[in-house]
């Protein structure tokens, strides 16, 4: 017999999603704290005592005291088992018209299919039941939607696996794109609060370059304490003045191999010396610009990381485009993945990609040789008479607010 209640606790709820197959930053119970312009509940389900599926639940208000329901990667349960499923999604339904909501959104934890990049899909063969026995009860499937802006959530993510996943394995480019970075004198470092400050200028050049709209240094606050003991800051740093000095020593003997060329030293050798003095040249007037203007060591690049139940996520990366010969972005992205890893994390999800896999999120992403994971997507439950009139204006100002 299946029963379900209101309120279950954080340890409860977070305890039952870890030790499932549908494990996910967005249905751990602090991630409502994150989202706290949303109300929340959570609700477990249960067959003779037993718990069997749960759902942290975002409750955002509406006009004239209306709500909608959104269960971001959940309901976590089994959706083969139609009689768990029924009672859940009835549940779901008392309880969304209690709270006056006009519909239930969820997008759950299951893939459709997964792939490495350049080989054959390998599909989920119970994706396509689920969704016709969801829509069989009445949940509207949004589909396999073409714009990242149509979900909420990704439909597409970049994955990589702790198990499949080293230097050796990247390709030739990346790993000169890393050694690069190291040869060029960037280090990188691990922190919390301490490097905030840094990794929200970064941000902010993120914001400014790609002329969109981020969160700002009390929200990525926000995140480091709602998760403490499983948070971190990825940062790239370059000290200007170490990084010169090498510079002038590198110069000053390709200056002196040039002036000690006779006659007999082909055209060819001496050119790419000379192409060599130009580079060096050239980065020296650049780091002396720089440090004329009062900077010393510089924050290059970030990312901001969540654990949760053995998963890790970029949830936010940002870096300095001035800076861009130094590879930076890669070299950190690279050394986050390590340091989850380290830290025990079986997999890290790089985030989301654009659903034709194409773009700069993709090409950016793809260098790491991620499994390309698809969702089934988003699912809406109506509750109300008002649901279609209620979507309708939702999808509208969802629309309007990613044109803008």
């Amino acid at each position: 017999m299946y029963s379900y209640k209101i309120g279950i606790s954080k340890e409860e709820h977070d305890s039952f999603v870890k030790k499932s197959q549908q494990t996910n930053l967005l249905q751990s119970a602090n991630w409502a704290q994150v989202k706290d312009d949303w109300g929340n509940e959570r609700i477990g389900f249960y067959q003779d005592q037993t718990l069997v599926a749960s759902a942290s639940i975002l409750i955002r208000p509406l006009p004239l005291g209306m709500t909608m329901f959104y269960i971001p990667r959940g309901p976590v349960m089994d959706y083969q088992n139609r009689e768990l499923l029924t009672f859940v999604l009835d549940s779901l339904k008392t309880v969304a018209k209690a709270k006056r909501a006009l519909f239930i959104k969820f997008d759950p934890f299951i893939l459709f299919e997964h792939f490495q990049i350049d080989a054959e899909p390998v599909s989920n063969p119970d994706a396509q039941e689920i969704i016709d026995t969801l829509k069989a009860y009445g949940c509207e499937w949004l589909g396999r939607t073409s714009d990242m802006a149509e979900n909420i959530q990704p439909r597409f993510q970049a994955n990589i696996y702790a198990q499949d996943f080293s230097e050796a394995g990247l390709s030739k480019k990346m790993r000169q794109a890393i050694r690069t970075a190291k040869n060029k004198g960037v280090s990188v470092r691990f922190g919390s609060h301490e490097l905030l400050a840094d990794f929200s200028d970064l941000m902010k050049k993120t914001e400014d370059r790609k002329a969109i709209h981020l969160r700002g240094i009390d929200y990525y606050r926000k995140l480091l304490e709602t998760y403490p003991k499983h948070s971190y800051i990825t940062l790239a740093t370059l000290n200007l003045k170490d990084r010169l000095a090498d510079l002038d020593q590198q110069l000053e003997q390709k200056q002196n191999l040039l002036s000690s060329y006779d006659d007999k030293v082909k055209p060819g050798k001496i050119d790419n010396t000379k192409n060599d003095i130009g580079r060096l040249t050239d980065e020296i007037n650049f780091l002396k610009e720089q440090l004329a203007k009062g900077k010393q060591t510089v924050p290059l690049a970030g990312t901001l990381t969540l654990e949760f139940g053995g998963t890790s996520e970029n949830i936010y990366a940002g870096m300095d485009e001035e800076f861009r010969r130094y590879q930076a972005a890669l070299y950190t992205w690279f050394e986050t993945a390590n340091h989850a890893f380290e830290r025990g994390c079986q997999w890290q999800n790089l985030g989301g990609i654009e659903n034709d896999l194409s773009g700069g999120l993709f090409n950016f992403k793809s260098k790491f040789k991620p499994e390309i994971e698809e969702f089934i997507g988003e699912f809406n439950l109506p509750v109300s008479p008002l649901y279609k009139l209620s979507n309708y204006a939702y999808t509208l100002r969802k629309k309007f607010r990613s044109n803008h």
